[in-house]
Protein backbone atom coordinates (compact mmCIF):
# COMPACT_ATOMS: atom_id res chain seq x y z
CA UNK A 1 0.00 0.00 0.00
CA UNK A 2 2.43 2.82 -1.36
CA UNK A 3 1.51 6.43 -0.88
CA UNK A 4 2.20 9.22 -3.36
CA UNK A 5 3.05 12.73 -2.20
CA UNK A 6 3.17 15.26 -5.20
CA UNK A 7 1.92 18.44 -5.93
CA UNK A 8 -0.84 18.77 -8.97
CA UNK A 9 -0.72 20.49 -11.83
CA UNK A 10 -2.66 22.87 -12.88
CA UNK A 11 -5.77 22.11 -14.84
CA UNK A 12 -5.28 22.15 -18.93
CA UNK A 13 -8.50 23.58 -19.40
CA UNK A 14 -8.02 26.97 -17.47
CA UNK A 15 -5.43 29.48 -17.03
CA UNK A 16 -6.07 29.69 -13.42
CA UNK A 17 -3.69 27.90 -11.02
CA UNK A 18 -6.28 26.72 -8.26
CA UNK A 19 -5.87 23.93 -6.10
CA UNK A 20 -2.18 23.74 -7.07
CA UNK A 21 -1.09 24.90 -3.99
CA UNK A 22 -1.55 22.05 -1.96
CA UNK A 23 0.17 19.00 -1.63
CA UNK A 24 -2.00 15.93 -2.29
CA UNK A 25 -1.17 11.99 -0.69
CA UNK A 26 -3.12 9.31 -2.71
CA UNK A 27 -2.41 5.74 -2.49
CA UNK A 28 -1.76 3.91 -5.30
CA UNK A 29 -4.18 1.34 -6.75
CA UNK A 30 -3.12 -2.44 -4.98
CA UNK A 31 -5.19 -4.26 -7.80
CA UNK A 32 -6.14 -3.42 -11.83
CA UNK A 33 -9.57 -2.29 -12.38
CA UNK A 34 -12.37 -4.88 -14.55
CA UNK A 35 -15.08 -4.06 -16.26
CA UNK A 36 -18.72 -5.47 -15.00
CA UNK A 37 -19.88 -7.80 -17.80
CA UNK A 38 -23.58 -6.37 -16.96
CA UNK A 39 -22.98 -2.82 -17.12
CA UNK A 40 -19.57 -2.01 -18.32
CA UNK A 41 -18.85 -0.29 -15.09
CA UNK A 42 -15.57 -0.36 -13.92
CA UNK A 43 -15.02 -2.48 -10.63
CA UNK A 44 -12.11 -2.44 -8.37
CA UNK A 45 -11.77 -3.73 -4.55
CA UNK A 46 -8.81 -1.34 -3.41
CA UNK A 47 -10.84 0.64 -1.54
CA UNK A 48 -7.93 3.42 -0.51
CA UNK A 49 -7.86 4.36 -4.11
CA UNK A 50 -10.56 6.73 -3.21
CA UNK A 51 -8.83 8.16 -0.38
CA UNK A 52 -7.21 11.95 -1.01
CA UNK A 53 -5.67 14.17 1.64
CA UNK A 54 -4.60 17.32 1.07
CA UNK A 55 -2.12 19.39 3.50
CA UNK A 56 -0.77 22.60 3.48
CA UNK A 57 2.93 21.60 2.99
CA UNK A 58 4.99 18.52 2.17
CA UNK A 59 6.92 18.24 5.24
CA UNK A 60 3.17 17.88 7.07
CA UNK A 61 2.21 15.44 4.57
CA UNK A 62 5.47 13.46 5.11
CA UNK A 63 5.04 13.27 9.00
CA UNK A 64 1.29 11.99 8.45
CA UNK A 65 2.25 8.85 6.27
CA UNK A 66 5.20 8.60 9.01
CA UNK A 67 3.01 8.62 11.90
CA UNK A 68 0.21 6.16 10.70
CA UNK A 69 3.37 3.63 9.10
CA UNK A 70 2.51 4.51 5.47
CA UNK A 71 5.15 3.78 2.96
CA UNK A 72 5.41 6.68 0.37
CA UNK A 73 7.28 8.31 -2.57
CA UNK A 74 7.43 12.22 -3.29
CA UNK A 75 7.27 13.36 -6.61
CA UNK A 76 8.79 17.08 -6.45
CA UNK A 77 6.71 19.04 -8.74
CA UNK A 78 8.53 20.78 -11.55
CA UNK A 79 8.16 24.49 -11.87
CA UNK A 80 7.26 25.55 -15.39
CA UNK A 81 9.76 27.89 -17.19
CA UNK A 82 7.99 31.47 -17.84
CA UNK A 83 8.47 33.07 -20.97
CA UNK A 84 7.44 36.84 -20.59
CA UNK A 85 6.64 38.71 -23.90
CA UNK A 86 5.25 41.61 -24.29
CA UNK A 87 1.92 42.29 -27.42
CA UNK A 88 4.65 44.32 -28.97
CA UNK A 89 6.83 41.77 -29.54
CA UNK A 90 4.30 40.38 -32.53
CA UNK A 91 5.32 43.46 -34.45
CA UNK A 92 9.25 43.81 -33.51
CA UNK A 93 11.63 44.46 -36.42
CA UNK A 94 13.94 41.98 -35.25
CA UNK A 95 11.18 39.32 -34.96
CA UNK A 96 12.87 35.46 -36.43
CA UNK A 97 9.63 34.45 -37.81
CA UNK A 98 8.08 36.74 -40.82
CA UNK A 99 4.83 39.38 -39.83
CA UNK A 100 1.80 37.92 -42.30
CA UNK A 101 -1.47 37.37 -42.57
Amino acid sequence: MLARIYRPAKNAMQSGKAKTKDWVLEFEPASARRSDPLMGWTLTSDTDGQIRLSFETKDEAVSYAQAHGIPFQITEAKTPKRIIKAYADNFAYGRKQPWTH
